[in-house]
């Protein structure tokens, strides 16, 4: 068989399938963080009928805008130095000038993530408890337990490996137009976020603003978003947050095929994704 029999080969396993975007779209009125304030911003600049001369250039005309955002907000991943323990990145990387710079960070900067390529497995909690809970999306502030999440995956017939990239639905990607209840969403607490990481997933993913539930705090420790210390800066595992899971839960996909791509922005914290899952 030459290189392109298996090219060819390759793309017989996904035609035909069911491809799920799972961005949400990006505007100025998106639900963003309070912490990752101004947000999003795009601005046409120029615009085509600035530059149409069709005795110049003919019938052609260019425009072209600019773009304003932070990291984290909209679909994204977070970076392994978005986070840090004690002053330290994942890995025991002390936070010193050198790796924390005016340009971003010299170690773990979203540059290095590599694509994300694997088996996705969507835990469907909302559906989960729909029926013991009488409502949906999952109630304001509501926080995952890990005996959620092996409801649902017992639910969805399926089990957890290490390198999965794991998929929770709280119901909360509906209300992506809805600032207000959006932000108040359910969220992975800190029993949960212990399951994930003791399954060693490639990544967390929910369609939620944080992972997290927001209003938990760690009776360790104090502190809040108990994911963003124990995954990304004490077990390397990244979190994307924003996804509109609503059609996977809709048409019930429990496993698929799960691609996610940051850009390369050297030194950054995290970066904007368009996830997809192919069923």
């Amino acid at each position: 068989m030459d290189a392109r029999d298996s090219v060819e080969n390759l793309i017989r396993t996904v035609v035909g399938r069911r491809i799920y975007d799972l961005e949400q779209p990006r505007t100025a009125a998106m639900p963003v963080h309070e912490a990752h304030r101004p947000g999003y911003l795009y601005q046409l600049h120029r615009r085509h009928e600035d530059t149409y001369d069709p005795e110049r250039h003919g019938p052609r005309s260019g425009a072209s805008g600019m773009l304003v955002m932070m990291e984290h907000t909209g679909t994204h991943i977070d970076a392994l130095s978005h986070q840090a323990a004690g002053l330290c990145l994942y890995g025991g990387v002390q936070l010193t000038p050198r790796v924390e710079t005016a340009r971003g960070f010299t170690v773990h900067g979203i540059e290095t993530m590599a694509p994300i390529f694997a088996r996705g497995v969507l835990l469907d909690v909302c559906a989960t408890l729909r029926h013991k809970l009488g409502q949906e999306p999952l109630p304001a502030h509501y926080r995952v337990t890990a005996d959620d999440l092996e409801a649902a995956a017992h639910r969805a017939g399926v089990k957890v490996q290490a390198g999965d990239a794991l998929l929770v639905r709280t119901g909360y990607g509906q209300l992506w137009h809805d600032a207000p209840r959006y932000l108040a969403a359910a969220g992975v607490g800190r029993s949960g976020s212990e399951w994930a990481a003791d399954h060693r997933v490639a990544c967390a993913a929910c369609d939620n603003m944080t992972w997290d539930e927001t209003e938990e705090r760690d009776p360790e420790t104090g502190g809040q978003l108990f994911a963003h210390l124990h995954l990304i800066a004490r077990s390397g595992i990244p979190i994307i947050e924003n996804l509109n899971l609503e059609e996977l839960g809709r048409d019930g996909c429990a496993t698929f095929l799960f691609v996610c791509a940051p850009l390369k922005f050297v030194g950054a914290t995290g970066s904007p994704v368009r996830p997809i899952a192919i069923a």
